[in-house]
């Protein structure tokens, strides 16, 4: 597990910009604002709005390969519409490394 602090508080629009990488989750039963990204294999997001941390709990066999692209996803969010492209071709790499190393495959 990893504690991120960021240079800006969490919005919704963040999580929703999330969504594009894995399954977001609104949590408000722990707490008002409370949302979790689920990107099953690699790591799961969890944070709150308005807060400035974010804790990322990763799968650590995979660790190593994953690490870099949460950084790359928190870096790459800007408000209003982005370019993705970039970020799904480093997904789709980085989840076929992912597949080999837990699945053989």
């Amino acid at each position: 597990m990893k504690e991120y602090l960021l240079d800006a508080p969490l919005t919704k629009e963040f999580f929703a910009y999330l969504g594009n990488f894995g399954q977001v989750e609104s949590l408000p039963a722990v707490g008002e604002g409370f949302y979790k990204l689920e990107k099953q294999d690699w790591f799961s997001i969890k944070g709150f709005v308005g807060d400035t941390t974010v804790e990322v709990r990763f799968k650590k066999e995979v660790m190593d390969l994953t690490t870099d692209f949460v950084y790359f996803l928190f870096t790459s969010f800007r408000e209003g519409p982005v370019d993705l492209s970039a970020l799904k071709r480093r997904e789709q790499s980085i989840g076929e490394r992912v597949q080999k190393r837990l699945y053989g495959k």
